[in-house]
């Protein structure tokens, strides 16, 4: 009996792209077509559905980051250079509230620093993500690109920049840090003995 190849095999997805939906259930519709679209043949990211609405259409996603990219730094070695530690599996979960697209509805964004037994797992070492506190994997993804018609798989594509580091902002200026201690790190250590450029080139 012949096979279908994975590229002809019926996915869930296709179940729901012929149906009518309005306001905000077009929305998540339009979301999840472009996250589709967009991730499930790349071999460095990929996405799974973690929570419904009412209409089985996605409110949260889990994206798998396959990349390798700082999740600590070692204690002070005799010359006081904290050398980085490297991961290369990271996973972010994509909130999307209830009043989503409204302008004061803000997506959450929060790379998992636990899994679920409650054992910590490595999450990124960025300027721009939070690693200390009580909102440790936060990502700030403040820029003038974002808006209310920017879609989820933009916002992962950038997310996906900054662990490649090829963007982050680690100055004290705006939009500032998340991370104040990973910048201060960057700046006066990263930069100089080249880290991140090493790991740009690992990538």
């Amino acid at each position: 009996m012949e096979q279908l190849c994975e590229i002809d095999q019926p996915r869930e997805i296709d179940q729901y792209k012929n149906n009518r939906y309005v306001g905000r259930n077009r929305r998540l519709m339009h979301e999840w077509s472009a996250i589709d679209q967009r991730f499930r043949n790349d071999p460095d990211i990929t996405y799974i559905i973690r929570k419904r609405n009412p209409d089985n259409l996605p409110v949260q996603y889990e994206i798998v980051f396959k990349v390798k990219s700082f999740c600590n730094i070692q204690e002070p070695d005799a010359n006081g250079l904290c050398l980085p530690v490297c991961a290369d599996v990271f996973r972010m979960h994509i909130t999307i509230p209830n009043n989503y697209p409204a302008v004061d509805s803000k997506l959450e964004f929060k790379f998992i620093t636990r899994d679920e037994q409650g054992n910590e797992i490595p999450h990124p070492w960025h300027p721009n993500i939070r690693f200390f506190g009580d909102f440790a994997g936060r990502v700030c993804l403040n820029t003038p690109a974002c808006g209310t018609f920017t879609d989820l798989a933009w916002y992962v594509d950038r997310v996906m920049s900054y662990l490649r580091y090829e963007k982050y902002h680690a100055l004290n200026t705006p939009p500032f840090p998340e991370d104040n201690k990973v910048a201060e790190w960057i700046l006066e250590q990263a930069e100089p003995n080249g880290w991140i450029e090493k790991l740009r080139n690992e990538n």
